[in-house]
């Protein structure tokens, strides 16, 4: 018997030896897997404190130039869920790592139209465009990779809270790294995006170990759609309360972001990188908020939708606020406080949406959550440019009125017992 029981030993040991090599290895997979969305959220987020020297250079109106941010956001709406269901099949990094390849090529024709071109505007916007193709199968293939990778809800929270902050974070980051590299040459923030790609690519590769996929029958796309039907008739009461909010709360956080850096450089004659510090405020704030929310609510759906509720309600009451004062400290202060409840509502519907939903089906509604929330950021630069020009009031009830209205969806349409 004894020479049966030391391999029994042995195996042991390299199965323990093997189990803590994964659990070494799981915070390097994170973090190679949160530079995905920084880098995403850098490649748009970066331009909108260049919106106004873009205009200058090129002769543009202030709608075109949010049309360089929209385009990015538009075709995504289209695309994700093409992505989510190639996810699915082939595999997360299957689909992630050409993606990134794409959008690097984007932002290089974007880099190259403005450096070359007399009139580049329009290939700029084809450069965009690409940047938006490879964006639908990068950022939105986090949040199903996440729920593949980890077991625990918990975990799940955890995880989706420091992607979440990690986005945010290339939030803070954008408008100081865009001023920077705009100081330098204009269109210098076009071409810094391949390169932030290609890091992404070569942590991908080297830490993140997709799981193994079991074999299963192909379904056609008939088939496919059919499932999601029944996904959307058996979820969808909280389902479409989760994709409104998102959309919402994206859609208020890039309208706000183009009226403060319009104002700064208008009202407050605020350029270069003190704009860019002043922008990255309240998402500083954002991105604390989104930290520690996804640290706090540890898989508790009812914690999830209670935070939610209140960030809406909070960011709607700021809102309300921000037109008694015209000071800048003021409506820094509003904006920051709108960047906490913003901040504390995004977490809670990525961890909603990716612990409720089985692995064979994630990738797909995960996707088309994330091209709803594309939808808002494609949205809001356009919408606050238009409504800008109109009435500032209007537009700030506006948004106020769309967080009141996902704080009734949260109330409403989420049962966590249910």
């Amino acid at each position: 018997m004894e020479h049966i029981e030391y391999p029994a030993e042995g195996y042991s040991k390299k199965r323990s030896a093997s189990q803590q090599e994964k659990k070494h290895r799981k915070p390097a997979a994170v973090l190679s897997i949160s530079t995905v969305p920084l880098i995403m959220t850098l490649g748009n987020s970066m331009l909108i404190p260049v919106l106004p020297v873009i205009e200058k250079q090129l002769g543009i109106s202030n709608l075109q130039s949010s049309l360089i941010i929209t385009v990015y956001s538009v075709v995504p709406i289209l695309l994700i869920p093409i992505a989510g269901y190639l996810s699915d099949r082939l595999g997360r990094k299957m689909v992630m790592i050409p993606s990134l390849i794409i959008s690097g090529i984007g932002g290089f024709l974007a880099g190259w139209a403005s450096w070359k071109m007399s009139n580049p505007y329009y290939m700029i916007l084809i450069g965009r465009m690409l940047q938006g193709v490879g964006a639908s199968g990068a950022f939105p293939i986090v949040l199903p990779l996440v729920g593949d990778l980890f077991r625990q809800e918990e975990e799940v929270s955890a995880t989706l809270g420091v992607i979440e902050t990690s986005n945010t974070l290339g939030k803070v980051l954008s408008p100081i790294l865009g001023a920077l590299l705009a100081g330098w040459i204009w269109f210098m923030p076009f071409f810094s995006f391949p390169l932030f790609c290609l890091v992404s690519i070569f942590l991908l590769l080297l830490f993140v170990k997709s799981p193994k996929r079991e074999e299963e029958n192909k379904e056609s796309i008939r088939e496919f759609i059919q499932k999601v039907k029944e996904i959307f008739q058996r979820e969808g009461r909280w389902l479409y309360a989760v994709f409104a909010i998102g959309t919402i709360l994206m859609f208020v956080l890039f309208g706000f972001q183009f009226y403060l850096s319009s104002i700064l450089e208008d009202q407050f004659h605020t350029v270069g990188i003190m704009k860019g510090f002043l922008l990255a405020i309240p998402l500083a704030a954002l991105c604390f908020a989104s930290f520690l929310t996804g640290k706090y609510i540890k898989g508790n759906k009812k914690t999830m939708k209670w935070i939610t509720t209140i960030g809406l309600v909070v960011t709607a009451i700021s809102l309300c606020m921000i037109l008694f004062s015209d000071r800048l400290w003021y409506i820094l202060a509003i904006f920051v406080i709108c960047g906490i409840g913003i901040g504390a509502g995004l977490p809670c519907m990525d961890a909603m949406i990716t612990s409720s939903i089985e692995k064979e089906e994630r990738g797909t509604i995960t996707s088309i959550y994330s091209a709803m929330r594309f939808a808002g950021v494609a949205a809001g630069p356009p919408v606050s440019s238009i409504l800008m020009k109109n009435s500032e009031f209007v537009m700030f009830f506006i948004l106020a009125f769309l967080c009141l209205v996902s704080a009734f969806f949260s109330m409403k349409a989420i049962k966590p017992n249910s």
